[in-house]
């Protein structure tokens, strides 16, 4: 899995031409219309604004029956020369720039004109301004498909999903939109609509990079891990487990069985902030933990959480808990051929544990703060076995969370993310029974978007007893999820 290291917000800035940085889309207007003869109309927007050159010129071919490449190096002509005498800056363009340059934000020209007029329009402009520029001559397909804004990002090394574009037609919207980028939508000649992501404003005046900040989403990657008993079995365990979450690339990491003093000791080599509850349960963050929740000295069993600041105004509540492993329902179905009803009857104690983890998230809850609840419930999901309402993970479900594994992996039989037993592929009573293979170990959620949601097993670890080697020092996969928090 890619490490997920924070970053300055947005990695990039990437900026329409037309319209946006300087008021062309008024001469590319103009040109189009000394070459259709006629005056546009606004029904005539679609076709004109933010479209390519080709675009407006096979319009305009079938419109008046001349030849589309000879309509299109005419358009090439007027607008060109349009553009070396009547470029403008459009307001508040250069001092964006300016303050996005102050502040280290890279920023890119992403245009539907060719590179021909692009350039006229760097020169202007400083082309020095720019890390990137992308043209219509420089991508298979250009707006409103995504991939001029996905050439940019690639370009500069940066995630569409931390990038913001600056944009003024609904065709360059539709554009980045697609490409994945939030998006300031400044309209020049047509309105645009708001929506989910999408910022609108008048002009440039006045917007600063700490604006552009705070629309991009910030993501969460959580990851639930069970220590088995601290990590003791594996030689070497505390520098396994440093190494297995940075490569997680987590932001959080719930843990069970801690032996006490795991999640501490884990905070202090990371550098990060942690909370521990008990002998059993901790929480580590690379962000603030603001407050903390649960009984502070609960037992094996049980749940515990943390507040966390993820950014500036942005928490999140993050639970971990550890509920009773036995009566071990895949054992009494596998084993004892119990059928639904007597499985779900013995779930009793594993739900009380639930309700009472779920009544202490509801206590602690507030509005508008997403809840995360991670753990070894020791049960499986009644997502994953289609003939057993599983009640632990029912109740959960009940209760407004959502299974983040399964959402990114709707089939279980595709996709079983089994947790129990990287290390136990047959039973350990001698008899040689293959072991029931799993998901017992979950990541689940309320009030978050799943980016992606994966196990994670680093290598490839011997069975038991033969463990003391293993680059994995766990009887269990963890869960890793990434999340994007929810738009303000």
């Amino acid at each position: 899995m890619t490490p997920h290291t924070p970053q300055h917000l947005p990695q990039a800035v990437l900026f329409d031409m037309d319209g946006t940085l300087v008021d062309t889309e008024r001469l590319w207007w103009e040109a189009v219309e000394l070459v259709a003869g006629r005056p546009l109309t606004e029904a005539d927007q679609p076709e004109v604004l933010g479209r390519p050159v080709e675009h407006t010129a096979a319009w305009l071919g079938a419109d008046t029956g001349l030849a589309a490449a000879d309509l299109a190096a005419e358009l090439h002509r007027e607008f060109a020369a349009r553009v070396r005498t009547g470029i403008v800056p459009r307001p508040g363009a250069l001092d964006l720039l300016d303050a996005l340059a102050r502040a280290g934000v890279p920023t890119a020209l992403v245009t539907a004109s060719p590179r021909a007029v692009a350039d006229v329009v760097l020169d202007a402009l400083g082309a020095g301004r720019f890390a990137v520029s992308v043209t219509a001559d420089d991508t298979a397909r250009t707006k409103p498909a995504p991939d001029p804004y996905l050439a940019a990002c690639r370009a500069l090394g940066v995630e569409p999903a931390a990038c913001v574009a600056v944009e003024d037609t609904e065709t360059g919207v539709a554009s980045a939109e697609a490409a994945g980028c939030a998006v300031l939508a400044v309209p020049s000649l047509a309105p645009i609509g708001a929506a989910p992501g999408r910022t609108v404003r008048d002009s440039l005046v006045g917007v600063t990079p700490e604006e552009l900040r705070r629309m991009i989403v910030p993501e969460l990657r959580v990851m639930s891990w069970n220590l088995w008993l601290g990590g003791g079995e594996v030689d070497d365990h505390r520098a396994k487990q440093v190494k297995a979450v940075l490569e997680s690339g987590a932001d959080v990491v719930g843990f069970q069985e801690t032996a006490g003093t795991a999640a501490q000791e884990l905070a202090e080599a990371l550098g990060w902030h942690h909370h521990r509850a008990g002998e059993n349960l901790g929480v580590i963050s690379r962000h603030p933990i603001t407050a903390r929740f649960g009984d502070p000295d609960v037992g094996f069993y049980g749940a515990a959480g943390v507040r966390i600041q993820v950014a500036p105004g942005r928490e999140v509540d993050v639970w971990t808990a550890h509920l009773h492993y036995t009566p071990y329902g895949p054992y009494e179905a596998a084993f004892d051929g119990l059928g639904a009803p007597e499985l779900i009857a013995h779930e009793d104690v594993r739900l009380g544990q639930m309700r009472d983890a779920l009544r202490r998230i509801a206590a602690s809850s507030a509005e508008g703060v997403p809840v995360v609840l991670v753990g070894d419930f020791n049960c499986p999901s009644h997502l994953d076995w289609p003939d057993v309402e599983w009640p632990v993970t029912r109740a959960a479900a009940d209760a407004g969370f959502a299974d983040s594994y399964r959402e990114a992996h709707p089939d279980p039989v595709a996709e079983p993310g089994h947790t129990w037993s990287p290390i136990h592929p047959v039973h350990e009573d001698g008899s040689g029974r293959p072991e029931p293979q799993d998901r017992i170990d979950y990541v689940l959620h309320r009030g978050l978007t799943v980016r992606d949601a994966r196990t994670l097993v680093i290598g490839t670890p011997r069975p038991w007893p033969d463990v003391a080697g293993n680059d994995w020092p766990s009887d269990h996969a963890a869960v890793v999820t990434t999340f994007a928090l929810p738009r303000r």
